[in-house]
């Protein structure tokens, strides 16, 4: 036993290994410690302060650990530099993916492609950002644009390294409303330009007091990038189908609210319609003529 007590005090790497052991449990606890008395004397109702606090505690620890380290081995410099230049190859190899998530994460908190609270888009997950750690990020996913983008009430966890790999889509970034399309199709017989008309009411209705904010960010986007809009207004399209006269209704919203403008704009479509005689919505039919 003695021995083995003097081959521990004389050998300095593992006396070094052991206090970075030491120095990373007492960071790791020291963090919880705090987070629990924040927790415990904050406002429970308000979660986004109590994550925020979490998770600049967690970056403080992180950065007094690694100072810790660098002061540690600092005067064992001859004896890293033999190890290190040993095992670099191979750590280089195997911890690429682990390097590149970190650098990944450098980039998030530098350059911002996205937020805590942003709706994105990479790799063809969808979903709110909840949580930005230094190797993933974490997605509350929501359905595809066809079924309203809504939470689907799972959770996604992506490397960081993805937004060096894939094209990310951003809902929040530089100006947060979306355009969307409603597509309204109507028989060849009924009144388009009184169709038209009700529907460009309608869609005014809905988002036209979206325009005067809208204009302000818009201006504070062109600052930053190449944003070409002209016209925020709502505005309705016309085209020909085969089973009758199509009207586009475009229209500015939020991301979030994107399923409710469309059941309300169709709640006021089909109120609407169904007070004009010589409108009539269209479906594919079949026609037969006898000669």
């Amino acid at each position: 036993m003695n021995d083995f007590w003097m081959y521990i005090n004389e050998n300095q790497l593992f006396n070094k290994l052991i206090w970075t052991f030491v120095g990373l449990i007492g960071a790791v606890l020291l963090a919880r410690i705090i987070n629990h008395i924040a927790y415990s004397i904050g406002d429970k109702n308000n979660t986004n302060s109590y994550y925020m606090v979490k998770k600049r505690v967690y970056y403080v620890f992180s950065s007094l650990f690694i100072f810790y380290c660098i002061f540690l081995w600092s005067d064992s410099t001859v004896n890293l530099t033999t190890y290190f230049g040993l095992v670099s190859a191979g750590i280089a190899i195997a911890l690429k993916d682990l390097f590149t998530n970190i650098a990944a994460w450098l980039f998030i908190m530098l350059r911002k492609p996205f937020e805590v609270s942003d709706r994105i888009e990479i790799n063809g997950h969808q979903g709110d950002v909840i949580d930005i750690r230094m190797f993933q990020f974490t997605l509350m996913e929501i359905s595809s644009f066809e079924n309203g983008e809504q939470s689907t009430g799972r959770v996604v966890t992506i490397p960081n390294q993805y937004i060096f790999l894939y094209t990310l889509t951003n809902y929040n970034k530089g100006f947060k409303y979306i355009w969307n399309e409603i597509k309204v199709l109507i028989t060849f017989e009924s009144d388009w330009e009184k169709a038209k008309k009700i529907l460009t009411e309608i869609s005014r209705r809905h988002s036209l007091h979206l325009h005067e904010e809208a204009s302000k960010m818009l201006r504070q986007a062109k600052k930053k990038y190449m944003i070409h809009y002209k016209k925020l207004t709502p505005i309705v399209y016309l085209d020909v189908k085969e089973s009758g006269v199509q009207l586009s209704v475009r229209y500015l919203c939020l991301p979030r609210q994107r399923r409710n403008t469309i059941n309300d704009i169709w709640e006021d479509i089909l109120k609407e319609f169904e007070q004009a005689e010589n409108i009539r919505l269209a479906y594919p039919t079949i026609r037969v003529s006898k000669s």
